[in-house]
């Protein structure tokens, strides 16, 4: 295919450079590479052992949710910076209600999943009726979710180990939806937390693709005020927009409690800045607008397996928080130069 240069001559667009110059190509390319890393230093031979591959998934699907969450809040040219408090208050939530106090799971998770969903709704509404900014909105969000995380847990992990009125400890059993959650399936070869988390990728993708209110968060993050000209409800689409990210904090903060077998309130800190690493490393743009839950996919995929990678080759961990920030910014450079 060309196209006429203003000089009469043409210039060559050919599809295969299109591609490698999408947000999509760029993504897939930076995931190729990072397998192409675990092959190459495959700490002999650990790196093509399913266990690895298992346990990548897995570690990186409780990040996947929240990135889920995330995407939805920054293709409407926001940000939310709350998910990983928000994460530890569900964890808490629920491991009161499931360990503490014997709710049963259709109980509990309905009553958990709607606290994340209102701490996200809150935020929204700062910003959608209040015109508080995003980042100062969820900011306040993120102290007061992990504040009332300590106040709920009285400071301490919600475990098997519960205190009865002497002072004295009794252990109960793992409730069976934790047992639940943390167990494989398919043979033992795949974790019910990322069926959870292709579940979640897959209904956000849904609403964002299929859904008018998908359509609603693409018109408000590329030109609110001209969405707002053309009809679009604009403060229920946001609002609707943030709870969404709580309501997903809120599974992530399921499956964390599931885990780990209990509700840590310290649970969950630096959470929302991977999130939002593997939303930019997919190429979701950060000023709205444009993106999606693929491109956070395999965004996912990349961070999850750098990640294992590092682990795998024994890289501190120090040395592998590091590493984030240079990726982050050759993610945001590249944007900047295809925009």
């Amino acid at each position: 295919m060309s196209t006429t240069t203003g000089n009469g001559g043409t210039h060559q667009h050919h599809p295969a450079s299109r591609w490698v110059g999408s947000p999509a190509g760029r993504a897939l390319i930076a995931l190729a590479l990072v397998l192409l890393l675990g092959v190459v230093f495959n700490a002999d031979g650990a790196f093509f052992r399913i266990g690895a591959h298992r346990d990548a998934l897995r570690q990186a699907s409780v990040f996947g949710i929240l990135a889920c969450g995330m995407t939805l809040v920054i293709i409407t040219a926001g940000i939310d910076l709350s998910v990983g408090s928000v994460l530890a208050l569900v964890a808490v939530c629920f491991s009161l209600m499931s360990i503490h106090w014997s709710w049963p799971a259709w109980l509990a998770i309905p009553a958990c999943l709607a606290v994340g969903a209102a701490c996200g709704a809150v935020s929204g509404g700062l910003t959608a009726w209040f015109r508080v900014q995003p980042f100062i909105a969820t900011l306040a969000m993120m102290v007061f979710a992990r504040g009332l995380a300590k106040t709920v847990s009285g400071g301490m992990k919600v475990s098997t180990a519960v205190q009865a009125a002497d002072g004295t400890y009794d252990y109960v059993a793992v409730p069976g939806i934790f047992r639940a959650i943390d167990s494989r399936v398919l043979g033992g070869n795949l974790s019910v937390v990322t069926v959870v988390f292709a579940i979640c990728a897959a209904a956000s993708w849904m609403v964002l693709a299929r859904h008018r209110w998908g359509r609603q968060v693409y018109a408000i993050g590329g030109n609110e005020e001209a969405a707002r000209l053309s009809g679009v409800p604009v403060r229920a689409a946001k609002i609707a927009a943030y709870a969404a990210s709580g309501l997903l904090a809120g599974v992530a903060g399921l499956c964390q409690a599931a885990q780990e077998q209990q509700g840590d309130p310290e649970a969950g800190v630096g959470y929302e800045l991977t999130a939002i690493a593997i939303v930019v490393i997919g190429g979701t743009n950060l000023m709205g607008g444009r993106g999606g839950i693929g491109l956070t996919l395999i965004g996912t995929l990349t961070i999850g397996y750098l990640e294992k990678i590092l682990s795998i080759n024994a890289v501190p961990e120090a040395n592998r928080l590091m590493l984030t920030g240079p990726i982050i910014i050759a993610a945001v450079l590249t944007q900047r130069r295809r925009g």
